[in-house]
C-alpha cells in the first residue's frame, strides 16, 4: 500500500509540474501575442500622415495632400521629373508623348486625352488626388478644378532657371522628394557652370525652329531662350521678337546675322516623327555662314527641346548637348 501510495504521490506532482508549464507557455505565448500586437500597433502610429498643403500658383490657390496616389499628369517636363524621382502617375496624355517616356504609353497608365483636349470623362472615373498642368491646358483649368486638385506648373521662360527650380522644389515638398531634388539640382547648376564657361567663348549662337518648311528664330527670354540666358551662348541677332511661336525668318536672314553655332529643333521630328530639317536648313544660302563652313550645325532633340523642357531629365539632356556640340 505505501508503494501505491508513493506512486501516486509521483503521478499527482508529474501532473502539476506538466500543468504548470502548460499555463506558462501559454502565459508567455499571449505576452508574446500583445508585445507583437503593440508593436504593429506603434508601427502604425509612427506612420507619416499626409499633410494638407495651400499651393499658390498662376491660376489660382489650390489645397494639395503630401504625397497623392492617383496623380494625373499633363506636362511632359513634370512627368519626366516624377520619374527620375522614382514617383508613379496614373494618367498621361499618350498622343505625341516623348520617345525617351515611352514606357507611359503601357497600358499600365490611362490614357487622359492629349495635351490639348483632356478626356474629362475620363480623368473623372479616375477620381485623382492631384491633376497637374500648363500652358497647353490653361483653358481647361476651370473644369479640371472640379474634377480634383489642379495646380499649373508651366515653365516661365523668361526667369529659366528660377522657375524651373521652383517648380522641381514644389514637386519635392509633394511627393516628399526634397533631398532628392535639391541633390539633382546642384548637380545641373554645377554642370551648366561648366557649359557657361565654355559657351561665352564659343561665339555666337542663333536657334531656330523648322516647321513644314518655314523657319522661326528664338532668341534670350524666349521659349527656348535658355541657350542665352542660362548656357551663356552670345546671341547672334539680340533684337528677336520674344513669342511663343517664335518670329519668322528667311534663310537670307541666316546669312545676314552669320552665326558661329546654327541650332536647330525639328517640329516635324518631334509631332510626327519624320525628319526633314536637314535638307531644308543646309541649303546653297546657309552654305556661306560660319556655322556651316565649320561644322557648327546642330540638330538639337525636339524630345527635350520642343516637347518637355523643364524636367529634371530634359533639361540635364539640353545641357549635354549643348556641350557636345563644343567639344
Amino acid at each position: 500500500m505505501k508503494k501505491i501510495a508513493l506512486l501516486m504521490l509521483v503521478l499527482f506532482f508529474a501532473i502539476f509540474t506538466a500543468a504548470c508549464g502548460g499555463a506558462e507557455e501559454t502565459s508567455t505565448s499571449n505576452e508574446e501575442t500583445q508585445t507583437g500586437s503593440t508593436t504593429d500597433s506603434t508601427k502604425e502610429e509612427v506612420k507619416e500622415e499626409p499633410k494638407e498643403l495651400t499651393l499658390t500658383h498662376q491660376l489660382g490657390e489650390t489645397v494639395v495632400s503630401t504625397n497623392p496616389a492617383k496623380v494625373v499628369v499633363f506636362d511632359f517636363g513634370v512627368l519626366d521629373s516624377l520619374d527620375k524621382l522614382g514617383v508613379e502617375v496614373t494618367g498621361v496624355p499618350q498622343a505625341n508623348i516623348p520617345a525617351y517616356l515611352e514606357k507611359f504609353k503601357d497600358a499600365k497608365y490611362e490614357n487622359v486625352g492629349s495635351l490639348k483636349e483632356p478626356d474629362f470623362e475620363k480623368i473623372a472615373s479616375l477620381n485623382p488626388d492631384l491633376i497637374i498642368i500648363s500652358g497647353r491646358q490653361q483653358e481647361a483649368y476651370a473644369e479640371l478644378s472640379k474634377i480634383g486638385p489642379t495646380i499649373f506648373m508651366g515653365l516661365d521662360t523668361s526667369r529659366y532657371m528660377d522657375s524651373f527650380t521652383e517648380n522641381m522644389t514644389r514637386l519635392g515638398e509633394i511627393f516628399g522628394k526634397e533631398e532628392e531634388v535639391k541633390a539633382e539640382l546642384s548637380t545641373i547648376e554645377a554642370d551648366i557652370k561648366t557649359l557657361n564657361d565654355k559657351a561665352t567663348a564659343a561665339g555666337k549662337g542663333l536657334i531656330i525652329l523648322a516647321n513644314e518648311g518655314n523657319i522661326s528664330a528664338y532668341g534670350a527670354g524666349s521659349r527656348f531662350g535658355i541657350l542665352h540666358d542660362v548656357f551663356g551662348f552670345a546671341a547672334a541677332d539680340e533684337n528677336i521678337e520674344v513669342s511663343t511661336h517664335g518670329q519668322n525668318v528667311s534663310f537670307e536672314y541666316i546669312v545676314e546675322k552669320d552665326p558661329d553655332f546654327l541650332f536647330v529643333i525639328d517640329r516635324g521630328a518631334a509631332v510626327n516623327g519624320q525628319s526633314s530639317a536637314k535638307a531644308l536648313i543646309e541649303n546653297s544660302l546657309v552654305e556661306n555662314t560660319k556655322a556651316f563652313k565649320e561644322g557648327n550645325i546642330v540638330y538639337l532633340d525636339p524630345n527635350f527641346w520642343y516637347l518637355s523642357g523643364g524636367g529634371l531629365i530634359s533639361v540635364s539632356e539640353m545641357i549635354k548637348e549643348i556641350s557636345a556640340s563644343l567639344e
